[in-house]
């Protein structure tokens, strides 16, 4: 009989080049997930006079067309003043497409928090994790707060390299792709303490899975469900979403893995940069934005040139607060000039990049930046 042959989920961290831009479109496809439904109508998103930034790298000047060919860039998104000014799609990527978010979800996930404090669901983010997830008492996770999973600082060991199969983060994706009820859960309840709560700056996308779930708890509702309610629906977005789950009808992934098109990444960046206001009514705190870019941890290691610290799952550098994903996932906001950049990509990763490859994260920074001087 004839039969679809798809890429194994758990090797979705270690994919060849040769499968990351078909893999990266079917993510739904792959581990179970949840829709995040769209309104009936879309909100327009004005065009203005298009840019043509350029930009040098490794000694020659480069435009749009070389930056997305030597960068393996499958959506390209510029946003100014609320007009769009700059739209590309590279590697087989259309318009209505899903890309996978990586962790650029982790920082939208956080914004779904601050929907929940105004809703009064969460009285406070230094309640710990334990009030709504009562399965990790007794862990390593005893009396870790929201605060800190959001800002990366549970003092939980995690191992979160991609390269090693046994890693923490893999065994994760493995859970995933297995659709195990409960596995990721019970995963890190097994986790020991590296060090206090709060002390120090870890990157985990475990503490994401974890402030999804307590946040699931808080609301009464799935992720999926509130995120189309609080923000999809009403921020106009074009097409519906997907959160991907920890197994078939259970847990959405708040950290990694989510679905959707170029530009609802580019209105979720709007949102943020419209101070979570959408048509004068106000879904997130006030001052919520600004302490999500409120930098809560210097970054001893920085993933990428232009990022210096690390806010409410906020990745933070000069003028700018960045969500960032595995493979060359970014948007970038910068709240002072009103911009938001988008950049996907398919960036191979270290088992298959050869040694003398050019670091596509630093060369994504600037163009960023090639950009803002138009």
């Amino acid at each position: 009989m004839p039969r679809r042959h798809l890429p194994r989920g758990e090797d979705f961290l270690l994919l060849p080049p040769s499968i990351q831009p078909y893999a990266y479109r079917i993510v739904d496809q792959l581990f179970a997930h949840r829709v995040i439904r769209c309104g009936p109508a879309p909100r327009d998103l004005p065009r203005g006079e298009e840019i043509a930034p350029r930009y040098i790298a490794d000694g020659r000047e480069h435009d749009v067309a070389s930056f997305m060919d030597r960068n393996v860039i499958s959506g390209l998104l510029v946003i100014r003043h609320g007009k769009v000014v700059l739209e590309r799609y590279g590697l087989g990527l259309g318009e209505h497409d899903r890309w996978s978010t990586m962790s650029t979800v982790k920082s939208m996930t956080a914004m779904l928090v601050g929907a929940a404090v105004r809703d009064g669901a969460i009285a406070s983010i230094d309640e710990p994790l334990t009030r709504y997830l009562p399965a990790l008492g007794n862990s390593a996770y005893e009396g870790v707060t929201l605060r800190h999973v959001m800002t990366m600082s549970s003092g939980v060991r995690w191992n979160e390299d991609y390269t090693d199969r046994n890693s923490d983060v893999n065994r994760y994706s493995k859970s995933l792709a297995d659709k195990v009820p409960g596995g990721v859960l019970r995963l890190m309840a097994s986790l020991p303490r590296a060090q206090p709560a709060g002390s120090a700056f870890l990157y985990n996308s475990g503490d994401t899975y974890l402030l999804g779930a307590a946040l699931t708890q808080a609301i009464g509702k799935p992720l999926a469900d509130y995120m189309s309610e609080k923000i999809w629906r009403p921020a106009g977005m074009e097409c519906d979403a997907f959160y991907t789950l920890e197994s078939e009808g259970g847990q959405e992934i708040g950290g990694s893995r989510a679905g959707m098109v170029l530009r609802d990444f580019g209105r979720f960046g709007q949102f943020v940069l419209d101070d979570g206001v959408i048509d004068g009514k106000r879904v997130m705190p006030e001052e919520w934005v600004e302490a999500a870019a409120t930098p809560a941890f210097a970054l001893a290691t920085p993933p990428v040139v232009d990022i210096t610290h690390y806010g409410y799952s906020w990745w933070l550098g000069k003028g700018v607060m960045a969500a960032l994903g595995h493979a060359g996932q970014r948007i970038d906001i910068f709240r002072d000039e009103g911009l938001v950049v988008v950049t996907l990509g398919a960036f191979p990763q270290p088992l298959y990049a050869p040694p003398a490859d050019h670091n596509r994260r630093n060369e994504v920074v600037a163009f960023t930046q090639a950009v803002r001087t138009i």
